[in-house]
């Protein structure tokens, strides 16, 4: 891919973010999970989930994996799709900038970055270097998704900090700032008050509001992290238990193309 077409690709993941309609991507973790889902109706862009390439090659979560494998997975993702690819490269592996360049490199045009409760100067920092390092690869459009742990880390009164934080980092530059977390109507409404409306992510809990509540509340966008893979991990399990109870494969079963 070109840079052009790398630089296009990031405006137009921009775009479906700041469009009042919900963003939603099921995350993918492999060639063949991308272009099932980029071959549904309604994908209008990619995001992988770290935690999920980082299992499928062995690898506990939390920066485990080298990056540089990270790296490798998200650019077969990329080569698979014709859509717009965001990477979950954790919290930058030791480099967020250099990272995101790498990442660049494979044609990712967007990508969630954690704060891991840095001190919130170093964890903005971050923010600002790695706009700055994706404007001089020629991606001033990269969407940065400023990730807070504020929820899940569990700190006191974790919806100030993420208000603070989230604040901070897109003060620093970032586009939308994502607050993980099992988060009520009321906490996403106070966030989309704080950021603006089309700045927040959120994940997909169960339990969480509903995607038209969180699109008329002005949320950007809803991701699913882990729990895709999970979900299809389980469709395998359950097929094994059907196998060795003498069923087999579930009829509507569908094929891979």
């Amino acid at each position: 891919m070109s840079l052009d077409d790398t630089a296009a690709r990031a405006t137009a993941l921009l775009d479906l973010h700041r469009d009042p309609r919900l963003l939603t991507v099921v995350n993918v973790w492999d060639a063949i999970s991308a272009q099932v889902v980029t071959g549904l109706a309604g994908t209008v862009a990619l995001a992988t989930a770290s935690h999920s390439i980082a299992a499928s090659r062995g690898y506990e979560d939390g920066e485990n994996i080298p990056v540089d494998e990270m790296v490798e997975e998200v650019r077969r993702i990329v080569a698979a799709t014709t859509l717009p690819v965001t990477a979950d490269l954790e919290g930058g592996y030791g480099d967020a900038a250099e990272t995101v360049r790498k990442a660049i490199g494979v044609g990712v045009v967007g990508a969630n970055i954690e704060d891991q409760m840095k001190p919130l100067a170093e964890a903005a920092a971050q923010v600002e270097a790695v706009m700055a390092a994706a404007a001089s690869a020629g991606v001033p459009d990269f969407v940065l998704n400023a990730r807070t742990d504020a929820f899940v880390k569990g700190v006191d009164d974790p919806l100030a900090e993420a208000v603070t934080r989230g604040k901070a980092f897109l003060d620093a530059g970032a586009p939308v700032v994502f607050v993980p977390g099992m988060l009520d109507e009321q906490q996403v409404a106070t966030l989309v008050e704080a950021f603006g409306p089309q700045r927040l992510t959120t994940i997909g809990l169960p339990g969480t509001p509903s995607l038209a509540r969180l699109e008329e509340l002005g949320v950007a966008r809803v991701s699913y992290g882990p729990l895709s893979q999970r979900v299809a991990l389980t469709a395998l399990a359950e097929l094994v238990e059907a196998v060795h109870a003498g069923g087999g494969v579930p009829e509507g079963t569908r094929p891979l193309n």
